[in-house]
């Protein structure tokens, strides 16, 4: 990858850094976490741990919306057809690891590249609720 886009894709991502803000609802609960010393090294029990998770694969699916037709109209479909996604244009897009909902995003273009800047995240409260 080129300087000029590592640049470009560094500036976007500070930019979302910057202006992210992360709302509680009135449900969330705070966390109590021991102080994390950021010159400390991991001891070699650490990184085996996080090892053995960093190696988990998982699938990223960005959702632009989904369309139910019957197979009479799939097997009409060829080059320029159009199939309507129950999505209205400018919606977010949905982020999806693993097939659960995660985030909401939209579309980004840099450097002739898509990309998804994300806009809302899902907390663990509503992913649990989901599941109910």
């Amino acid at each position: 990858m080129s300087d000029d886009v590592e640049d470009v894709w560094a500036e976007a991502l500070n930019e979302q850094k910057n202006s992210s803000k992360i709302e509680l609802g009135d449900d969330a609960q705070t966390a109590d976490f021991e102080e994390f010393d950021k010159n400390a090294t991991p001891t070699a029990e650490e990184k085996s741990r996080l090892d053995t998770i960093l190696d988990i694969p998982v699938t990223i699916t960005m959702e632009v919306g989904r369309a139910q037709i019957s197979i009479r109209n799939l097997l009409q479909l060829n080059q320029g057809s159009v199939v309507e996604l129950e999505r209205v244009a400018g919606e977010p897009l949905d982020v999806l690891v693993n097939g659960t909902l995660i985030a909401h995003g939209e579309v980004v273009v840099v450097n002739d590249k898509f990309g998804i800047r994300l806009t809302d995240v899902i907390s663990q409260i509503e992913r649990i609720k989901k599941l109910k």
